[in-house]
């Protein structure tokens, strides 16, 4: 990378601060050519700021030298008055110089590709400008400071070792290594699948935080879904009225509830139809319904168990709405909560009931080892890779060897931290080969 960049790392618009980045092996020279040239290492300082006998600002300037810097090359901030004017005059001056705009995500590119993080690290970094909730930006956070990367870093180290026992005895027959080496990799593949495997297990609980926690208002017509939906969204945002059928299309809103982001659906009355537009409601419904992370079973005191009952789940939460008018009638096997939109009553209790639920799917004591579906995807081909080398081990090493390759290159397009020397590494740090 021989060219030089620069972005606006605060948002566009009027503000009392704009902050230009820059990264490069022109950096100094701008600095120089802007007349803020000689400056200390990462320590602010106030320059006049000129170009071709214009002045631009009276701004805070900080030098970042390579490779100690964000993007491990020299980098630069102009910390400017948030004038668009300011900004526009010193972007012209830049360019000028020979410096280019950054493509969006430039920086934290250069920092990957200049090894100031890996490409779980990296994603954390979008992931952080993103978070909207407490959950969000602590796992963010974690990612960030190496978390989901130290697990990839265990998966990868019984990887290495049962390579290297591996591609040992295959590289090397007529040295002094163990017969039928290869086979004790078994215990290490054994222990390597089982982590894969809880891995998989709690993938959805690092994909629910950072995209949101899916919950789905299901019920009869006239139940109180879309009243419900409009006070837990704080705001009218469904059409109430009392005919049925009135829903007839799934109703998305995102809310923070207990920190955690949840996408909350209101959607149609289950029921049969001659309709067509109603029917096709219906449809989105319960396929809505199907895909929740958790139903709230909506049920009115006038309410018979319809066909919400087919789609409720065990785990899943019985809302009894109306309160006001009457109790209904509850359901063997589902816990329950009475509640009135007309009132307010019962509504605190239904919110700490989803917060507890909220803690109890999306916390843990570990990690996720999966925050996207892109790292789901190489965990799944990882897992398959390790499991055939596991049953090849039985039969040849050679096919062990390919198989457990694969999963090498499963896992490093997760982080980028596997290669052909570390394997070489290992074999050699762990036997004494060649003596």
């Amino acid at each position: 990378m021989t060219d030089t960049i620069f972005a606006l790392a605060t948002p566009p618009g009027r503000g009392a601060i704009a902050i230009l980045r820059l990264s490069g092996p022109g950096t100094e020279a701008a600095l120089t050519a802007l007349g803020a040239g000689g400056l200390r290492p990462r320590t602010a300082s106030l320059r006049e700021l000129a170009h071709d006998g214009r002045r631009i600002d009276k701004a805070l300037v900080l030098r970042f030298p390579a490779p100690n810097s964000y993007t491990g090359e020299a980098c630069a901030e102009l910390h400017l008055h948030g004038g668009r004017a300011v900004v526009e005059a010193a972007s012209e001056a830049l360019i000028a110089m020979g410096l280019r705009p950054a493509d969006p995500g430039e920086f934290t590119r250069r920092a990957f590709e200049n090894g100031r993080m890996d490409l779980a690290q990296a994603e954390a970094v979008a992931d952080l400008i993103d978070a909207e909730t407490a959950a969000q930006a602590s796992q963010a956070l974690g990612q960030l400071e190496g978390a989901l990367s130290q697990t990839y870093s265990g998966f990868r180290r019984d990887l290495l070792i049962a390579l290297a026992l591996v591609e040992a005895e295959i590289d090397f027959p007529d040295e002094e290594v163990p017969d039928n080496l290869a086979r004790s990799a078994g215990p290490v593949l054994d222990r390597l699948i089982a982590d894969l495997r809880a891995a998989l297990a709690d993938a959805r609980r690092g994909e629910r935080v950072r995209e949101g926690y899916r919950i789905v208002l299901i019920g009869e017509t006239n139940a109180g879904k879309s009243s419900l939906f409009n006070a837990l969204v704080a705001r009218e945002a469904a059409i109430v009225t009392p005919i049925a059928g009135t829903t007839r299309d799934v109703l998305d809103a995102d809310i923070v509830i207990g920190g955690y982001a949840v996408t909350l659906s209101d959607t149609a009355g289950l029921r049969d139809s001659a309709d067509p537009v109603e029917a096709e409601g219906v449809r989105r419904a319960r396929a809505r319904a199907e895909a929740a992370d958790l139903r709230l079973w909506v049920r009115s005191p006038d309410d018979a168990e319809g066909d919400a009952a087919g789609f409720a789940r065990p785990g899943d939460l019985l809302v009894l709405t109306k309160a006001d008018l009457g109790a209904a009638a509850t359901v063997a096997g589902f816990e329950s909560l009475a509640l009135s939109t007309s009132t307010g009553e019962g509504l605190d209790a239904l919110l700490g009931w989803i917060s507890v639920r909220l803690a109890r799917d999306l916390s843990g004591a570990d990690f996720p080892a999966v925050t996207r579906e892109r790292h789901r995807r190489r965990l799944v081909e990882a897992l398959a890779a390790v499991e055939a080398g596991r049953a090849a081990l039985e039969v040849s090493p050679e096919m062990a060897g390919d198989d457990l390759r694969r999963a090498a290159e499963a896992l490093a397009r997760v982080t980028g931290a596997i290669g052909v020397e570390d394997i070489l590494g290992e074999v050699f740090s762990t036997f004494c080969i060649g003596k």
